[in-house]
């Protein structure tokens, strides 16, 4: 894996004697994500300048290094990602006598003969792969920034004073002499709402990201960046539930583990050690196992533990590597461990992001790196094989609602939220034998009190929009704030044809996915150099999925059926039949107790006010409540601190 950056513009900094140490000082913030190798070109007659850091990873030798020209000399580019077809592209290449003869065997190479051969959008419609990447035109000045299908890799870009700026990171924009950010209170209005920042928004006034899947251009000539879509989740959502698969449902199941196989394999490829994350749970078990059936050697797999009860995994993780025989790797964290890396958050996401996840995310990458270079992961089966508990919730709870006044749901509400998460959490505990093993949730307490903030809901969409919601009334807390439209509020998608479940798996898909998940663990992960690979998003796996009858994702209350049994070949039933539990740590604990001091400090009316950021009144209630137990806001007092501390780093303070 690899990171880049780069301008397009004029300017004292950009001639021949000045560029490389804009650049140099742009890639140095983002050398974590590229520590073995660095380079830079610039043209000072064109104005455009690029930065890439290496992740060597296929191709160790020099024949790898970027920026890298098209054997044309047409085409220069910067490239985060990897290409796992990119052998059978070169295959095609040499078949129709397109491609030269090769310098090295990296797939940024193959890129480039293609881009030479069909070009840029053609070339990145056949790429099975993740990636990110910039490629200047030599021909037509014409600068092109691309992203992923899915979203694994990121792209920030926009211009700054009359220069185009554009990075894997907002660190390395922050580096050129032009930039002068501004706090975007629209963006923070919605990352109060998601706990993320949705794209294409950034906390800066300015820069955005670019959305997946899409291909940007830009030149002096035309400052005005042209965003064209080589491939959408939204069509591809409607297209497969419109075409559904109608083979029998043993027929889906093999047609599924053959194309997860295949997705294993290709991700597989590397030239340094390799391994996976293991949780024990049916996503990241199912491509161990994959893989360890693929392997001629134990695959390595990394787990972390927590003491606390309700957030470990560890033991099931153990007990799933030992039946499959994998090199296992676990390692109990303690309270003080976990606690220490927050301090590294502001600086690792670059703008604020408050999924409380992302401390163990880090914790188990930190610990793989120590042993891997690459390592594949189980995200995204939640989201193609409706595996969230909230899908059904949601669903069900609609159905109900929507016959039931709204006086009377409020009076539900209120009856809910007048008995505290954790009295809930008890009566759950007595209950737990009386209830089957797929209908217990863990957490009952707090999902009971977010549920109770939305029973006042006028539709589905509004009732998922409130149950992923950590505030529900941005505006109300960030002084001058407003949403912007996303997707999931004014922007909806055209997603005809899908019923309540399907949207909500297509929304995620389009937004949870890429700017929660896949950013945390892409953050979290090169951080400390550590790439990661999510087969799951191999673009033709979730094109099948999508093709998929909802009865084969979800059956007799099961979800992820089609996926459970694929992995059932390789792993027993009674291994991974339990409630799902989810990847967190216990931040509200956490903060009644080692944080408090932290949180108090960056929650102060004093401050809040100095800040002018948040309406301190309402910030402070908050806090009060949650330190006497009166309820749980621990999510929204993360959100809150998360901002702050980023708002120290951007200051140049200590965080912690």
């Amino acid at each position: 894996m690899c990171g880049f950056t780069g301008y397009l513009g004029h300017g004292s900094w950009g001639v021949s004697e000045q560029a490389p140490r804009t650049l140099t000082r742009m890639a140095e913030t983002i050398i974590s994500r590229g520590p073995d190798d660095f380079g830079t070109w610039q043209d000072e007659v064109s104005g455009i300048g690029l930065a890439h850091r290496r992740l060597s990873i296929v191709d160790l030798s020099s024949a790898g290094h970027q920026p890298m020209f098209s054997a044309s000399g047409r085409y220069v580019i910067a490239f985060n990602g990897e290409i796992y077809n990119h052998l059978d592209i070169r295959a095609d290449l040499e078949r129709s006598k397109a491609a030269a003869s090769w310098r090295g065997h990296s797939d940024t190479e193959t890129l480039l003969a293609g881009f030479d051969a069909w070009g840029i959008q053609k070339t990145l419609e056949q790429a099975v792969g993740m990636f990110a990447l910039a490629v200047w035109d030599r021909q037509s000045n014409t600068l092109t920034l691309a992203r992923d299908r899915l979203g694994e890799k990121p792209i920030y870009y926009g211009w700054m004073n009359g220069v185009f700026l554009f990075g894997s990171e907002l660190k390395a924009l922050k580096a050129h002499p032009v930039w002068k950010g501004e706090v975007d209170r629209g963006a923070l209005s919605l990352y109060m709402r998601h706990n993320y920042i949705p794209t294409p928004y950034s906390i800066y006034k300015g820069i955005s990201k670019l959305r997946p899947g899409c291909l940007l251009t830009v030149s002096l000539a035309q400052r005005e960046p042209t965003i064209v879509a080589y491939w959408s989740g939204a069509k591809v959502a409607v297209e497969g539930v419109s075409n559904i698969f109608t083979g029998s449902a043993h027929q889906a199941v093999n047609d599924l583990e053959a194309l997860l196989k295949d997705a294993v394999r290709q991700q597989m490829m590397a030239d340094v050690p390799l391994g996976a994350f293991l949780s024990g749970g049916v996503d990241s078990s199912t491509i161990v196992a994959l893989m360890q059936a693929q392997s001629s050697r134990p695959v390595q797999t990394f787990t972390i533990g927590f003491n606390e009860e309700g957030y470990n995994e560890a033991v099931h993780a153990k007990a799933v590597a030992k039946h499959l025989g994998t090199a296992h790797t676990e390692l109990y964290v303690t309270a003080e461990q976990a606690l220490a890396v927050i301090p590294r958050l502001p600086s690792l996401y670059d703008e604020p992001f408050s999924d409380s996840s992302q401390i163990p995310t880090f914790l188990v990458s930190q610990l793989a790196r120590q042993h891997v270079t690459v390592a594949l992961s189980g995200d995204a089966g939640d989201e193609l094989f409706c595996g969230y508990n909230r899908y059904q919730m949601t669903a069900n709870l609609w159905r109900k609602l929507a016959a039931v006044p709204r006086p009377m749901r409020r009076m539900v509400a209120m009856m809910l939220t007048s008995v505290a998460p954790q009295s809930w959490d008890r009566l759950a505990a007595r209950l737990a034998t009386l209830v089957p093993s797929t209908a217990r949730f863990a957490n009952v307490g707090d999902k009971l009190h977010k549920g109770a903030d939305v029973l006042s809901c006028q539709s589905s969409d509004a009732l998922y929009l409130g149950l992923v919601s950590h505030w529900h009334d941005p505006a109300s807390i960030v002084i001058g704030g407003h949403e912007p439209p996303t997707l999931l509020n004014g922007d909806l998608p055209d997603l005809e044809g899908l019923d309540d479940v399907q949207r909500m798996m297509a929304l995620d898909m389009l937004n949870y996915l890429p700017d929660d998940i896949l950013t945390k663990v892409d953050r979290a992960a090169m951080g400390v150099s550590l790439e990661t690979r999510v087969p799951f998003l191999d673009h033709r796996v979730a094109e099948f999925a999508w093709t998929l009858p909802q009865s084969m994702k979800l059956r007799d209350g099961q979800a992820k059926w089609a996926l459970r049994q694929v992995l059932y070949r390789y792993v027993p039933k009674e291994m991974i039949e339990r409630p799902k539990m989810g990847f967190g740590v216990p931040i509200g604990d956490w903060l009644r107790g080692p944080l408090r001091d932290w949180a108090e400090n960056l929650l102060s009316e004093r401050r809040l006010n100095s800040d002018g950021f948040f309406n301190s009144s309402i910030v402070r209630a908050k806090w009060n409540e949650h330190l006497g137990g009166k309820r749980n806001w621990q999510y929204q007092l993360w959100d809150v601190l998360m901002f702050q501390a980023w708002l120290d780093e951007e200051r140049h303070l200590t965080p912690l």
